[in-house]
């Protein structure tokens, strides 16, 4: 039978979250439930990385947390402690091998590694066609992106997070494993804001990012080669092994993702915009996100009118309009915001858990005349 309740579309973040968030679930136990993905998830493919405050839903799974960050500026160095959060870093391959083990034990859900090339609605069901099968759900949650999502309407500007990232193994100890280097945006800016991003898992290993916040994709050696001068500029290394790379672009942009959503298909993940518009970080968002959803799909309304956005969505909008008009400049917000802020009240912000007063502060840390000019172009 090829019939289901539900069909999931992709096992990354937000589709293994929200199966097992149906796995725990008892109002889904009777409930026939598909997950597809066209690759068989068992390679390190990625890392996620989030803050938190004590031990949360993932402790299991931590690779490596730590309990300082480094910011670097043109003007500013910070090191500081960021208790009570850690900032801790979860490997592609042990997320995948914990959740997928509890797909393949759980008697109501499919697994299935097949690509999906077409979606079908109708009044009453979802057709779902991969290159070998079709699949029939009452309802569908999606969590394919496509840049076209967002690149057909003008009235939101759409940026990139996009970075290349070396797992590198020195041979001689250079890296501080207590902290985790946040930012360091004393690296060339180009027109564009960059900065490194370092995770050290000890004293010779880490994983070095090199990170833009930008319109468009670079050629894949110019981001090799800007950590090669990192990496011997920083820590004056030039023996060393490449252990494993990633890449990435995750787009940061306040679009209304809600204009794709239908009775019967919802996009979820960064394909539903549960990416932070702001810094791209999508892995903690999704958490909180799945739980929402889950008591929304069992109240039996129509998918599309799930609404998550909210104040820091407005946020989100004006820092991406103020990155967007002047993108050479973008280090010098996040300067002004290191500067004059502690990290566990920028944590609180970006995690969207302040109060108005706490709002104010921080909205009062960043540097004034971008950001009203782009208020004044939004309302008027």
């Amino acid at each position: 039978m090829n019939d289901f309740d539900y069909i999931i579309i992709g096992a990354g973040a937000s589709g293994l979250l929200l199966t097992d968030a149906m796995i725990t679930d008892s109002f889904f136990k009777s409930k026939r439930i598909l997950l597809l993905d066209k690759a068989p998830k068992n390679n390190n493919d990625r890392t996620w990385c989030f803050w938190e405050k004590g031990n949360g839903q993932f402790e299991e799974i931590i690779h490596k947390k730590w309990d300082s960050i480094h910011f670097q500026g043109e003007n500013i160095t910070k090191r500081t402690k960021i208790a009570p959060y850690s900032y801790k870093m979860i490997r592609g391959i042990d997320f995948y091998n914990h959740y997928l083990q509890k797909v393949n034990t759980s008697h109501n859900i499919t697994f299935i590694q097949e690509a999906v090339i077409e979606i079908e609605e109708t009044d009453k069901e979802v057709m779902v066609k991969t290159e070998n099968n079709t699949y029939l759900g009452k309802y569908v949650f999606n969590s394919l992106f496509d840049y076209k999502m967002t690149i057909q309407q003008t009235k939101y500007p759409v940026l990139q997070q996009h970075f290349v990232g070396w797992v590198i193994q020195t041979d001689k100890p250079v890296f501080n494993t207590e902290e985790v280097t946040y930012m360091d945006f004393s690296i060339p800016q180009k027109g564009n804001t960059r900065f490194m991003y370092v995770l050290p898992y000890s004293n010779n290993t880490a994983l070095i990012e090199y990170t833009l916040f930008s319109e468009k994709l670079l050629p894949k050696d110019e981001y090799e080669e800007a950590i090669k001068e990192y990496v011997l500029e920083r820590y004056k290394c030039t023996a060393y092994k490449i252990l494993e790379k990633e890449s990435g672009s995750i787009p940061m942009t306040a679009y209304d993702f809600r204009e794709h959503h239908t009775n019967r298909i919802r996009y979820i993940g960064t394909a539903g915009g549960w990416a932070k518009p702001s810094t791209g970080y999508t892995f903690m968002s999704t958490a909180n996100k799945t739980p929402k959803l889950i008591e929304f799909i069992k109240q039996g309304s129509p998918l599309k009118k799930l609404n998550l956005k909210g104040k820091f969505w407005f946020y989100d909008m004006l820092f991406l309009d103020v990155l967007h008009h002047d993108n050479a400049n973008g280090h010098r917000i996040f300067e002004f915001i290191f500067a004059s802020l502690p990290p566990q009240k920028v944590f609180k912000f970006l995690d969207e858990k302040t109060n108005l007063r706490e709002d104010i502060v921080y909205i009062n840390a960043c540097p004034k005349t971008p950001f009203i000019k782009a208020l004044i172009k939004r309302i008027f």
